[in-house]
């Protein structure tokens, strides 16, 4: 029997901003499969959570394949209606301060790009058959980060958010004539439970509407992405950060 619900695929689902969109999501109708390089954690306290994770590392590439195939399996009429990209690393030194150039080795540099940027490439290609089938939605989770210095972000994770803005852009050049779109949304400083120590003087100097951003007011936006409503929009990078950028 074919799936009545649109699936989403959402990596990077184990907190804040991804348990925002599983929550909203579902509330929506939608069935959501989740993953990450953790098993099944107890916070995800939402229904068919441990049925519905996959359990994938996507700092190791040789992975992909079969994460693409268990999603596979699971899709009953073969239909994959949205797939979001929320999965990604920012690694800091040891005092928690941001990693630069110098400190920042070829290791450092595989690690992040390989989670937040070449695994999200690969893993659209793996299933774009089951996206295009479903006529469906690709959002990728950029960051303010990309498009300018931030003082918390470093180096190797700016690049990664500014190529993965690129690689929308092509995904959307690429796909959309086979009727899927690809967009991005750019987070600013968002009320979770990663923030760096500074940001409330950072959020009341640089951010015009002086608030942290919820992790519901992008799930809303992720959510729109996936919906009907967004049906003509594509290669967009829709900017969340209360005017920071401006």
């Amino acid at each position: 029997m074919p799936d009545p619900k649109p699936v989403l695929l959402l990596t990077g689902a184990s907190r804040g901003i991804g348990h925002a969109t599983v929550k909203l999501f579902q509330e929506r109708g939608w069935r959501i499969l989740t993953v990450s390089r953790q098993p099944f954690s107890p916070e995800c306290r939402w229904p068919s959570a441990r049925e519905s994770h996959v359990q994938a590392d996507l700092e190791n590439l040789d992975q992909i394949p079969a994460l693409a195939e268990e999603v596979r399996s699971r899709l009953s009429d073969g239909k994959l209606h949205a797939l979001v990209n929320n999965a990604g690393i920012s690694p800091k030194g040891r005092e928690g301060e941001r990693m630069g150039v110098m400190a920042s080795d070829a290791a450092l540099w595989t690690k992040v790009l390989n989670v937040n940027l070449v695994s999200t490439a690969l893993l659209a290609r793996a299933l774009l058959p089951e996206l295009e089938r479903a006529q469906g939605s690709i959002v990728n989770v950029t960051s303010i980060a990309g498009s300018r210095v931030h003082p918390f972000a470093g180096v190797a994770y700016a690049c990664s958010k500014a190529a993965l803005a690129a690689l929308t852009r092509e995904m959307a050049h690429e796909f959309g004539g086979r009727g899927v779109r690809a967009n991005a949304i750019a987070p600013g400083e968002i009320s979770t439970s990663i923030l760096s120590e500074g940001t409330d003087e950072l959020v009341a100097a640089e951010v015009p509407m002086r608030r942290l951003g919820t992790p519901a007011e992008v799930a809303q936006t992720i959510h729109f992405l996936c919906s009907s409503a967004s049906s003509y929009v594509n290669g967009a990078e829709i900017h969340i950060n209360g005017g920071q950028h401006v």
